[in-house]
């Protein structure tokens, strides 16, 4: 397994919308990838902004390709969540899931 790592931040009255966008497109879309196993959207607010960490879990690196392309590094963005975040981490980590307490299909 493959947890798929990125950070991004938004203006905090940019916060809501992203969120809204990661919740009600990103993920619902990401359900239809070969191999995607889930995912987690993390958010801490700050006073003016929002930082976003998102973690998503894929059967293979061949899985993350299926959604990211060959380029597996560089990040993948819906064209409004580009309007909606104020800096972007510019490569996505990959890590080996070596132990989980979370029960995984």
């Amino acid at each position: 397994m493959i947890a798929r790592h990125w950070r991004g931040w938004t203006k905090a009255e940019n916060a809501d919308a992203y969120e809204s966008l990661l919740k009600n497109k990103v993920l619902p879309g990401l359900k239809a990838i070969d191999g995607y196993r889930g995912g987690y959207v993390l958010r801490s607010d700050e006073a003016d902004e929002s930082e976003f960490v998102v973690v998503n879990l894929f059967e293979s690196l061949d899985s993350v390709r299926r959604f990211a392309g060959a380029d597996y590094a560089v990040p993948v963005f819906e064209p409004e969540a580009r309007q909606l975040l104020s800096k972007v981490e510019p490569i996505a980590r990959h890590y080996e899931v070596r132990a989980s307490t979370v029960q995984v299909p």
